[in-house]
């Protein structure tokens, strides 16, 4: 019995692994990190701090002796018992449990289908921005004519769609007229608190906890009426504002374009910006359950997010609908080292 309450205790299904023993501190040194393999994605980490370099030079010279070690460890093969010999250490992260599991979800960039004006099938506004003045409309009064239509700067196809890029902070719109996707980037909030609409799902019994995803909401939708839909997302009074962009890239917090699955959101608070992270990310099958392997990655800590706090990381994975496929899926374990120049030459890339 307590054999099996000890196995009960420590899950495995979402990529967890026990074999580092328990961390008594949030991040721990390690003369090495005890991972398998090298990096899969030093192409894109240095296309990263390349976008960091353009766009902000101040953080990318706060970090350059970290990112120019890391890319020279890289091109040497990215062995990770060789980190010392490029002045860098590798802080592991206790994790969410203690036990060196630090969660990881996924965002990705949408592409939404929508027109200038309504008509036809494409009758769900999208909002910018309206004046502060005083207190604005919830989501389920914004549903039912709560905002000025001079506010509306489209019309999509799906109300979902619409929630969809709200939740991720931005999206691409295609207007169907052969023009470049617009993109559409956060401008604020209505000020009214967040709600879960999958854990609304799961506290009614629509969905089970274990099951929940964002394909699992996006089918939930396509089997509902649009009322049940519409009723569904009020009961987040949350409702996020666009404003349009041409030929914008799509940029986190700190204002730099981010590569796919080369930069992440955190907790500022641990983990600040510019950041650099050696993840060991649990690989999904195409149902979205854990394969059993990993894989290594160099990210960037360049973007934030309201429900990153702590051992947490969401990870950018892209645009499109491809990225979004990965991005619903993700909220699994794996460990992570936080990388930074070891004692004796400059510019940690953290405090503490």
């Amino acid at each position: 019995m307590a054999i099996l309450a000890g196995c009960s205790s420590k899950p495995t299904d979402k990529g967890q692994q026990y074999k580092d023993g328990k961390f008594t501190q949030p991040f721990s040194l390690v003369n090495q990190p005890d991972a398998v393999g090298a990096p899969i994605n030093g192409g894109d980490f240095a296309e990263q701090v390349n976008q960091i370099r353009s766009a902000s030079p101040r953080l990318y010279n706060s970090k350059s002796d970290v990112y120019g070690a890391v890319q020279q460890w890289l091109r040497a093969g990215g062995d990770t018992s060789k980190l010392s010999q490029y002045g860098l250490d590798a802080w592991q992260m206790e994790g969410a449990d203690n036990y060196g599991n630090v969660q990881f979800t996924g965002y990705y960039t949408p592409v939404v289908q929508a027109r200038y004006t309504r008509q036809g099938e494409f009758q769900y506004p999208i909002y910018r921005m309206p004046p502060k003045r005083g207190r604005l409309p919830s989501r389920a009064e914004i549903y039912r004519g709560g905002l000025s239509d001079s506010y509306i700067i489209a019309y999509s196809n799906s109300l979902m769609d619409n929630f969809i890029m709200d939740v991720q902070g931005s999206g691409y719109i295609d207007f169907g007229d052969g023009q470049p996707l617009t993109f559409f980037g956060y401008s604020g909030k209505n000020g009214h608190a967040y709600r879960s609409i999958g854990k609304v799902l799961i506290d009614r019994g629509e969905v089970k906890k274990e099951d929940m995803s964002m394909q699992a909401i996006r089918h939930w939708g396509e089997t509902h009426s649009q009322a049940e839909v519409q009723e569904l997302l009020e009961q987040n009074p949350s409702f996020v504002f666009f404003k349009p962009a041409s030929f914008a890239p799509v940029k986190g917090a700190s204002a730099v374009p981010l590569i796919g699955r080369a930069s992440v959101a955190s907790d500022r608070s641990i983990i600040p910006a510019g950041t650099t992270i050696l993840a060991e990310v649990p690989l999904l099958d195409n149902n979205g359950k854990f394969s059993g392997q990993y894989e290594l990655r160099v990210m960037v800590a360049l973007d934030v997010g309201g429900a990153i706090k702590g051992q947490h990381f969401d990870i950018y994975q892209g645009i499109g609908a491809d990225a979004g496929h990965r991005a619903g899926w993700y909220n699994h374990y794996g460990r992570v080292w936080v990388l930074k120049n070891a004692p004796g030459t400059t510019n940690s890339v953290f405090t503490g």
